[in-house]
């Protein structure tokens, strides 16, 4: 097998003259800061919409444990509310309580006995919380007879109409969503996770604040692109900061609400630009969900320009995400430079074993788990 590079942006630690540059591909593994992922394939947060006050249970760990299983470098868990009322729905995961540490853990644990690093992503859904869960509609829960709760954003604007206007979050407020990540950021550490992602992205609080389209404050955290991008990066220069040195810290965003006046694929490569300068390591490249009617062309790696152009106007490791769903294509997307990974979500939905197909389709081994391993390989007499 040829030795693979692993630095994250394909170039050499130093020069070396004497052998030429191996290719950078799907299947090659990439070290960030102390951590080294096995392939460049990423189990995308996906919201399971069955925890019962935010913990995590058994249907958690079959979900999450079969991928790693699967073979996939990293595995990350759906969003997970940093308080309580910041869930979309009564069934999010959450880690607003010392109580969601352990079950947690549990997961983190197997993920990596598997080979695979635990990843989790941070989350408060801001106006598009208190929902019912999609199978029931996903309609807004607008009262607490309904089970739902009050909901906050940057400015009194509600995601769709008819749904609850959003409390605009004051001084203190803001000051609460930051103690909350930060908390949440301790809480994922002490479970054991070894890749933190911060959302902001799909119409969610931190997406909210730096979108015109949802934030018309007047004071720090409005108006101009330096006071939008504000909270996002107070969050992020917090959990950097209490995080090992030794761990990363992605940030998923939407590179664009694919609506007029609204944030957009420039503003995201400024926006990265100052992630990177205070110590996040990726951004998870998605789109859109900020608004209801927004018009977007999806096709098969849709979004993957929008990683292209981050990775290099910013300068900032991309992962690239929507619609990825065959081995070649995410091959592609490695080989041809546009993003350092590649989440998949649905794709990994039906196919658990997506990444041990992909080593096969790429003309390498499945690195099957010994518990399967000898009978795959065993010839039939």
């Amino acid at each position: 097998m040829t030795e693979r590079e692993t630095s994250g942006h394909g170039c050499s630690a130093e020069a070396n003259h004497d052998r030429e540059v191996p290719d950078i591909d799907l299947l090659s593994p990439l070290t960030i800061r102390g951590v080294t992922f096995r392939n460049r394939i990423v189990m995308s947060p996906m919201c399971q919409y069955c925890a019962h006050e935010g913990l995590a249970d058994d249907w958690h760990l079959v979900h999450l444990g079969s991928r790693a299983v699967g073979g996939a470098a990293l595995v990350v868990v759906e969003a997970t509310a940093v308080t309580r009322d910041g869930r979309i729905s009564p069934g999010d995961m959450g880690i607003w309580g010392d109580q969601h540490i352990e079950p947690l853990a549990r997961i983190a644990r197997f993920v990596q006995s598997q080979g695979a690093l635990p990843g989790i992503q941070l989350a408060h859904a801001g106006r598009k919380a208190s929902c019912d869960v999609p199978w029931k509609g996903g309609a807004s829960l607008k009262t607490t007879a309904e089970g739902g709760w009050t909901v906050v954003g940057p400015s009194p604007v509600p995601f769709n109409d008819g749904d609850p206007v959003p409390v605009p979050l004051d001084e203190a407020g803001i000051q609460e969503v930051l103690a909350a990540f930060e908390a949440g950021a301790r809480r994922a550490l002490a479970a054991g996770f070894q890749v933190i992602e911060i959302h902001a992205a799909h119409g969610y609080l931190l997406h909210e604040f730096l979108s015109p389209l949802s934030n018309f404050r007047e004071d720090a955290y409005g108006g101009s692109l330096e006071n939008r991008m504000r909270l996002v990066l107070q969050v992020a220069e917090r959990i950097r900061a209490l995080m090992p040195a030794t761990l990363p810290l992605f940030v998923r965003i939407s590179a664009t609400d694919w609506a007029d006046g609204g944030w957009d694929a420039d503003q995201s490569v400024v926006l990265s630009r100052a992630l990177g300068a205070l110590g996040v390591d990726l951004i998870d490249v998605s789109s859109g969900a900020l608004v209801p009617k927004a018009r977007i062309p999806v096709a098969k790696g849709f979004q993957v320009p929008f990683a292209r152009q981050i990775r290099e106007e910013a300068r900032m490791m991309t992962g690239a995400v929507g619609l990825i769903t065959e081995p070649k294509q995410a091959n592609e997307i490695i080989t041809g430079g546009d993003a350092d990974l590649v989440f998949v979500g649905r794709e990994l939905l039906r196919e658990p074993y997506w990444a041990l197909k992909a080593q096969h389709e790429l003309g390498e081994e499945p690195a099957w788990p010994t518990q399967y391993g000898y009978a795959v390989k065993r010839r039939p007499k």
